[in-house]
């Protein structure tokens, strides 16, 4: 199993930077280099994109992102599955991995990207108010909805998926670059088996789980 590995959308910013270190310790003064190489290295650790390992149980969802889980609550998600639900919001630092996988396998039954502000990511309004990406599962327990948010510095969502896509449990298919935040919603009778605070792992972490299917 591999395990580091550097999501593609990162090559761009590691290329230039990498140059860019390059070019200022030829032509100007190695100590110069310094900052440049910082940089270099932050976007190789920033795109890092690690193998996991994927529950295999079922009924089983799994955090569809890298960081700490800042909100969990029974709500009703009236503008897409139109159910009761319960969300689970989680919150990604810089330092944190960006690429999101899908927390069930299903088919895509929509993506929609909706512009807007660009909010500290942990507030609850940003869930709502800022720029994001929708996307809506339907598989076996169900629908589930999963959105990606941009956040104060993450001003590009990467949403690789179309409608009538499958996805597999754990399955790549997106990240935020620099830091956001990612809200997934889930059948109203699943199980959680997160709290608050606790730090997840993509495709690998159980949030929930759905028995009585």
């Amino acid at each position: 199993m591999t395990i580091f590995k550097i999501a593609p959308d990162g090559y761009p910013f590691i290329v230039v930077f990498a140059l860019i270190t390059i070019l200022v310790y030829i032509f100007g003064k190695p100590w110069m280099a310094v900052l440049p190489l910082t940089a270099t290295l932050f976007m190789v650790l920033f795109f890092r994109d690690p193998d996991r390992t994927i529950p295999e149980d079922k009924g089983v969802f799994v955090s569809p992102a890298d960081g700490k889980v800042i909100l969990i609550k029974d709500v009703y998600e009236k503008d897409y599955l139109k159910a009761g639900s319960k969300e689970i919001s989680i919150f990604m630092s810089i330092f944190n991995v960006h690429v999101n996988r899908a927390p069930c396998d299903g088919n895509v039954l929509f993506i929609q990207h909706s512009p807007g502000k660009f909010l500290v990511a942990h507030q609850d309004a940003a869930s709502m108010e800022n720029e994001n990406t929708v996307m809506v599962l339907e598989g076996k327990n169900g629908k589930i909805l999963v959105r990606q948010v941009a956040g104060f510095l993450a001003r590009r969502i990467v949403c690789k998926v179309n409608a009538g896509d499958a996805l597999r449990r754990g399955e790549r298919y997106g990240m935020i670059k620099f830091g956001s935040r990612l809200d997934v919603y889930l059948p109203k009778d699943t199980e959680i088996m997160v709290r608050l605070g606790d730090k997840v792992k993509a495709g690998q972490t159980v949030l929930g789980v759905l028995r009585q299917r």
